[in-house]
This record gives C-alpha cells, sequence and structure tokens, in this order.
C-alpha cells in the first residue's frame, strides 16, 4: 500500500516544483520587463538632453562656473539649468554645481 501512497507523493511533489517554477519565471519576465522599460526610459531622457542645444552651449558656461567655485554666472548656463529643471524631475532638486558638473560630462 506504500507504492501508490508513495507515487501520489512524489506526484504531488513534481506538481508544485512545476508551479513553483512557472510562477518563478513569470515574475522573473515581470521584472526583466519593468527594468528595462526604466532603462529604456533613462535612455532616452539622457539622448534628449544630449541633443539639446541650449545645454550643449552652456559647456563653457559651466566650466567657467566649476572652475570659479560658482563666482562666475553665464547667461547660456543659467538658461540650462532651466532647461534641465524643466525637463528632469531629478534636477529640480539638484544645486547649481551639480548641474554644471553634469553638463560638463555631457
Amino acid at each position: 500500500m506504500r507504492s501508490p501512497l508513495t507515487i501520489a507523493a512524489l506526484a504531488l511533489l513534481i506538481a508544485a516544483g512545476t508551479a513553483q517554477a512557472q510562477t518563478l519565471v513569470a515574475t522573473s519576465n515581470i521584472i526583466v520587463r519593468a527594468f528595462g522599460r526604466t532603462i529604456d526610459f533613462t535612455s532616452d531622457t539622457t539622448t534628449s538632453i544630449r541633443d539639446s542645444k541650449l545645454v550643449l552651449e552652456a559647456h563653457d558656461d559651466a566650466a567657467s562656473f566649476v572652475a570659479s567655485q560658482g563666482a562666475i554666472r553665464g547667461a547660456q548656463l543659467e538658461a540650462a539649468f532651466g532647461t534641465l529643471r524643466a525637463r528632469v524631475p531629478e534636477a529640480r532638486d539638484a544645486s547649481d554645481q551639480v548641474l554644471a558638473e553634469a553638463i560638463l560630462a555631457l
């Protein structure tokens, strides 16, 4: 009588293992898709800022600002700060120094 009971228990364990594996695969797919959407959004945002003529033209002003520790503030840099803060939510709370350094890094 042990054989049918053992077989039934083994079948139940296999079914449970298969269900867990399918759940793991589904969860992994959800995470990968969400991560992909985040990467696409970040990449699109960064690309649009890199392509912004106003931000690129502020490069020299940003270099002067950083070199002078904020004493020299050019008009192009001020315009770029406004553009960045309007387009990028993370930039709204960033200091002028951080934004100037980010412009230099582009």
